[in-house]
């Protein structure tokens, strides 16, 4: 297996989804524009939910317009049903991703269904992906714990992701969504997931909340995954787990893994601005 490492950047979507103000939508052109000078080759821009229960996503079709694409880099979108697909479709992006939970009382909280529901959700759509080609990437939340649940066995997220898996999705991110993993509770984790699926087609989704989310990524290191979420300057969380904010920041991942020997190919200098911006971002919403 390859040493380099894939940072796919999150920001965009994952770091500013639930910001409580609006924030316009020419920053967030600007953001993805100053993301796309960094050396990313994957970054996700926009989600096609409703606007109703994420209305800071409700301009993704314009932003993925608004954009100035970069030859090499695939500009994604989250896209949680049939409609939120042909939206993305229609919008341009590059690639599509789709996302369930490891834990029902998640499941239930976030999109009002179970695990197996959810999973169900997902068959109309399949046929239209493959139909246009796109690449298929698929989350799965609460690897090892659960705001509602607790604790998450290993062998329920296996079993979530080894079915996403057999849908098509070349790779599944695994989510330690309320950041209350551990290098132990992740190796537990993988030791049942490399099981059903190949860490090649892993990517490590870890939350900062606890100071652990780089332990984590060596604890992943070592299981042969390759591939890992981050957000710029480390905004974001999920609003539907109450107490985590705390995406990794994307500049402490590229320190980590170089560091560690692991190229990502990611331009410090750039990532550092594009850092900056993000942060005076939601400073300014902050403040209002």
């Amino acid at each position: 297996m390859s040493d380099n490492v894939t940072i796919f950047e999150m920001s965009p979507r994952d770091g500013l989804q639930n910001e409580g103000r609006a924030i316009a939508t020419a920053d967030k052109i600007n953001l993805v524009n100053l993301l796309s000078g960094c050396g990313f080759s994957r970054i996700e821009v926009a989600s096609f939910v409703s606007p109703k229960w994420v209305p800071q996503m409700a301009d993704g079709a314009q932003v993925l317009a608004g954009i100035a694409r970069k030859a090499g880099v695939s500009y994604t979108a989250l896209t949680p049903n049939l409609r939120g697909l042909n939206a993305a479709i229609a919008a341009g992006a590059d690639e599509v991703a789709i996302f369930a939970s490891a834990s029902e009382g998640f499941s239930q909280h976030n999109i009002n269904c179970s695990i197996a529901q959810s999973l169900e959700r997902f068959a109309p759509m399949l046929p239209v992906v493959r139909d246009h080609g796109l690449p298929l990437r698929a989350y799965v939340s609460c690897v090892t714990d659960c705001p509602y649940d607790g604790p998450t066995p290993p062998v329920q997220v296996a079993d979530v992701a080894a079915k996403l898996y057999a849908m098509g999705a070349y790779e599944v991110s695994l989510g330690d969504t309320i950041g209350a993993g551990t290098p132990d509770t992740i190796a537990a984790m993988l030791r049942a997931v490399c099981d059903a699926v190949p860490a090649r087609a892993l990517a490590g989704h870890y939350h900062d909340t606890h100071g652990r989310a780089c332990d984590n990524i060596v604890a992943s290191l070592d299981f042969g995954l390759r591939s890992f979420d981050g957000s710029v300057a480390g905004l974001g969380g999920c609003p539907y787990a109450p107490g985590s904010p705390g995406n990794v920041a994307t500049e402490d991942v590229v320190e980590l893994l170089e560091r560690l020997g692991y190229p990502t190919g990611i331009d410090r200098a750039a990532l550092a601005i594009a850092a900056e911006f993000a942060r005076a971002l939601v400073e300014q919403t902050d403040a209002l």
